[in-house]
């Protein structure tokens, strides 16, 4: 007869763990009823509105709360929560964590707010042998070169300030970058900005610490690797440089002008960004760059591993028609019926034999039909004209 075993205490209902089930909660709720209600804006009552406004300020308070407590399994948790009850009550939750870790307002009793924000630039690194990371941002000239450009060649505000972090991060550390860190990294460098002293940064010191991940490239193999750069931009709040205007119009003409600036840095910066990057292990000493458009840290993330993924995918494929006519083969896209990580599959046949299967992820928040066609259009640069999609799951 087994003993009598001892029952599990209660939580006390002002414990930690309660409290932070608590949040996750009530987070997850604010976000879904929010979501719902932004949906159908337009047939809103007044004293539905009213309501939908404080919501929405209960649920920055807590969000704002969250991110400055470090609560990675409150923000984590509540938007897995979202995603099991709706797809859009996920994509708001998930955007204004993103949003929030990313970006601070600094309130002054004494002068103008300031607001910072943390970006990325993703770029792609084409060389001989692979990056030294020896070799990492080992220029001095070069980057600070690289730091005044940000607002020499406008892409942030002339009157803005910035610093970049003198590492270019591989995928594996900006991954392990939560909310919670990334928000703690902002306040280091809001305060070193701000107070003009030497302070010590724990969270951006963390980021550095795993280093790059081991490659297993020859000196003579053609790499090809996923570096960011990670810097912030202090400014005021009401710098007109990024003030939207209003009219659609004239908010598609500002978005043109500031990635028309961003393509023009590209073009002129790429050697001085090559320079902070230092070598390849390889005889040729050349970097090629590619540029990833710049977004705040989660967006730029997102692009990187999407682009990331999307070229290893091609890369498989391209393997398997090696010595056949793209044109003679067939191509079929179906989704994949695993809910937790979900993917697009590819797969590749000709004559009726399977030559290759491949997954690209699909982020969960991502609009399917867009996928699709981003995917789509990839495989015809391969030369495949056959590519069919199919709504059932492919084996």
């Amino acid at each position: 007869m087994p003993k009598n075993k001892r029952p599990v205490p209660r939580k006390s209902a002002n414990s930690p763990e309660a409290k932070d089930e608590q949040n996750t909660t009530e987070l997850c709720t604010l976000a879904l009823d929010l979501a719902d209600e932004s949906a159908g804006a337009d047939i809103i009552a007044a004293s539905t509105r009213e309501e939908l406004a404080q919501k929405h300020i209960a649920f920055q308070r807590l969000l704002r709360r969250l991110l400055a407590q470090g609560k990675n399994e409150v923000l984590y948790g509540a938007i897995e929560m979202a995603r099991d009850e709706s797809l859009d009550g996920y994509r708001y939750l998930r955007g204004a964590a993103e949003e929030g870790a990313a970006n601070l307002l600094l309130r002054r009793e004494h002068g103008a707010d300031l607001e910072i924000d943390a970006f990325a630039i993703p770029v792609f690194v084409h060389s001989q042998g692979g990056l030294d990371p020896a070799a990492d941002f080992q220029d001095p000239d070069a980057y600070q070169a690289l730091v005044d450009s940000f607002t020499d060649a406008g892409l942030e505000s002339p009157k803005a300030q910035v610093v970049l972090v003198s590492h270019a991060y591989d995928l594996s550390e900006v991954e392990r970058i939560s909310y919670g860190q990334l928000h703690a990294m902002l306040r280091e460098a809001a305060q070193s900005l701000t107070d003009k002293k030497i302070a010590a940064a724990p969270a951006l010191e963390r980021s550095l610490a795993a280093g790059w991940s081991a490659t297993s490239f020859g000196a003579d193999d053609t790499a090809v690797e996923l570096r960011f750069l990670l810097g912030f931009a202090l400014k005021r709040a009401d710098d007109a440089f990024y003030k939207v205007p209003a009219s659609e119009k004239a908010a598609d003409a500002y978005f043109a002008k500031r990635a028309d600036a961003y393509q023009k840095w590209t073009e002129t910066h790429a050697p001085l960004v090559a320079r902070c990057l230092g070598r390849a292990r390889g005889a040729a000493p050349a970097l090629t760059l590619n540029f990833l458009y710049q977004d705040l840290f989660f967006g730029a993330r997102a692009q990187g591993q999407s682009e990331y993924d999307m070229l290893g995918l091609l890369s498989t494929l391209n393997q398997a028609l090696a010595g056949h006519d793209p044109a003679q083969a067939q191509a079929v896209i179906a989704p994949t019926d695993d809910d937790d990580e979900p993917a697009l599959r590819v797969q590749l046949s000709l004559g009726g034999a399977v030559l290759a299967t491949a997954d690209k992820p699909l982020d969960p928040a991502a609009e399917l039909a867009l996928a699709l066609d981003d995917l789509t259009d990839a495989l015809s640069s391969l030369g495949l004209t056959d590519i069919a999609v199919s709504q059932d799951p492919l084996s």
